[in-house]
């Protein structure tokens, strides 16, 4: 029972790192299109990110590589999060116990992935500029659209390193930002699960802990 309860834990550690990016919805029309950084942002770095959702705040190590990504974070005993949009999955990696679970990769983690544009962007304007964990940037309001929905979200855009170092919801009710970033090459073995580690199948999440996941507290 206590590993069970341990599992459903890192998974959701897991689904809040990755799915913090909603954005608001704010049922407004497209607004005048602005162009967006034209700098390809780096392939490959690390660096230190905290996930803010529902009034909860994880901090991990990220790796990231061309088509790959990767939490690592200290909570539910350890554990690491691991993206291969290359091979459209999804493994939660756990140090503990040395197993792993795998599921298909969702729309929602490959949107919070870092990239010049966000997902479903339609326009962005500049409304400011600051300097984020040393890095200048500058500051857009960017409108999104998900299927029948608009989102607003802020994003600052470092012009040193051509990086989106903070990400966040207009209403405040999320936000995810970068620190200590360090680009360079990371190494492949970072992203597959280590050699002896045991599939396990994915837990159900009690009934009483389902209104938790993020995005749904959010909307409250």
């Amino acid at each position: 029972m206590k590993r069970s309860w341990m599992l459903v834990m890192v998974l959701f550690v897991a689904l809040l790192m990755v799915g913090c990016g909603k954005g608001k919805d704010e049922g407004k029309g497209d607004k005048p299109k602005e162009s967006a950084p034209k700098a390809a942002i780096p392939q490959e770095l690390s660096a230190k990110v905290v996930s803010t959702s529902a009034g909860r705040s994880v901090t991990s190590k990220v790796y990231m590589k061309a088509g790959k990504f990767r939490f690592d974070n200290e909570m539910a005993g350890g554990s690491s999060t691991i993206v291969r949009q290359d091979l459209k999955k999804v493994w939660i990696v756990m140090t503990t116990g040395k197993s792993y679970m795998e599921m298909a990769e969702a729309k929602e983690q490959e949107s919070n992935i870092p990239a010049d544009k966000m997902k479903g962007e339609v326009s962005r304007k500049v409304v400011g500029s600051e300097t984020i964990d040393g890095h200048p940037t500058t500051k857009y309001e960017v409108t999104a659209k998900m299927e029948d929905k608009t989102m607003m979200s802020y994003q600052w855009f470092a012009t040193d390193i051509n990086f989106p170092v903070k990400t966040a919801a207009v209403d405040g009710s999320w936000s995810t930002e970068y620190r200590d970033i360090k680009i360079g090459g990371q190494p492949d073995s970072l992203f597959e699960v280590p050699a002896g580690y045991k599939k396990m199948e994915m837990p159900a999440m009690p009934a009483g802990r389902k209104g938790m996941m993020p995005g749904k507290d959010a909307k409250k």
